[in-house]
């Protein structure tokens, strides 16, 4: 059994992208196993995945170099690695990398296509690409070690019964997130004829989802009330889920459920789009020449006017469901 330490500490999103590659590559690898190491909190991504050892850490607990020259002793000390596939390549990982190397290991990491992604962000490029999806980034890795991985794109569903819509109105940047006056009318829409389950965490959100579950009926906030593991499974029964390009839409993505996802200053192009989900389930602008100016959807408006998510009608996500 040949064993593969793997290393991606954020964000949620991006960790749990790996998780769908990691259970198709085992699939056809079956001789492989992998140790992931991520933060704790993301231990439910891959309970039940086969093959796969979750070691969580807290990453404050190995700052600095000297941190992380310890962490990779550890790491060594308890799974005895044969080969290391870096799927993060920040500073932190980049020094694990090299104390590996000098162990005599071999690392291979992840090509993040950093300069296409800086062309396809600048707003003066008119010819807008398909790039390479963060998924098949990820098996590229397993690739260049000389394993075979054939990545089938295709929604799991993990249950049968399925009932509701899940709504997840919120992002960790403004340059993804529908104006919440739209998403609010937009519930009080689909509340009509469905029920809507809200999600979200954080002390703010949490409050705003409480306020519009008691002034939109047929709405429920699960926001802030259930672990990981519960949120899974609650997002797998839904129906369909509603996402901004955010966590919300790869957690659909790894329980199988369908998901429209709202994109504003980011774009599907440059590779983020949930494992199986499809295209034709995608609501942006699409006539807006500067989009996508941004790949995380951390950076301020040009225009200044949020035209990408201000211009948007939410009928045109009304009209997907």
């Amino acid at each position: 059994m040949t064993r593969i330490l793997a290393y991606r500490f954020s964000a949620f999103g991006d960790v749990a992208m790996t998780a769908p590659v990691f259970r198709e590559f085992l699939e056809q690898n079956t001789d492989v196993e992998i140790v992931m190491v991520s933060r704790n909190n993301f231990e439910s991504l891959f309970a039940d995945i086969p093959n796969v050892i979750f070691k969580g850490i807290n990453l404050d607990d190995y700052k600095g170099f000297f941190g992380l020259r310890r962490l990779a002793n550890e790491l060594v000390k308890e799974f005895n690695p044969d080969l290391i596939a870096n799927l993060h390549d920040v500073i932190r990982t980049k020094i694990l990398d090299k104390i590996y190397r000098r162990r005599g290991l071999k690392v291979f990491k992840i090509n993040k296509g950093k300069e296409e992604k800086e062309r396809l962000t600048d707003i003066w490029n008119l010819e807008k690409v398909q790039l390479k999806t963060t998924v098949e980034r990820y098996a590229d890795v397993f690739r260049e070690m000389g394993y075979k991985v054939q990545l089938s794109h295709q929604l799991r569903p993990v249950s049968v019964e399925k009932a509701g819509i899940g709504f997840a109105p919120f992002a960790q940047h403004k340059g993804k997130m529908l104006p919440l006056e739209k998403s609010y009318e937009l519930v009080r829409v689909l509340s009509q004829k469905y029920t809507i389950y809200f999600f979200g965490g954080g002390k703010k959100e949490v409050e705003t989802l409480e306020k519009w579950e008691k002034e939109i009926p047929n709405t429920f906030s699960l926001a802030g009330k259930l672990c990981l593991k519960d949120e899974l499974q609650k997002i797998s029964e839904l129906e369909l889920m509603i996402s901004m390009d955010s966590a919300n839409m790869h957690l659909a993505s790894l329980v199988g459920t369908r998901c429209i996802s709202v994109w504003g200053a980011t774009h599907p192009y440059a590779g983020f789009l949930g494992f199986g989900q499809s295209e034709k389930d995608v609501v942006q602008v699409k006539d807006l020449t500067c989009r996508p100016c941004s790949v995380f959807g951390d950076k301020e408006c040009y225009r200044g006017d949020w035209a990408c998510l201000e211009e948007l009608n939410i009928q045109k996500i009304i009209d997907k469901i």
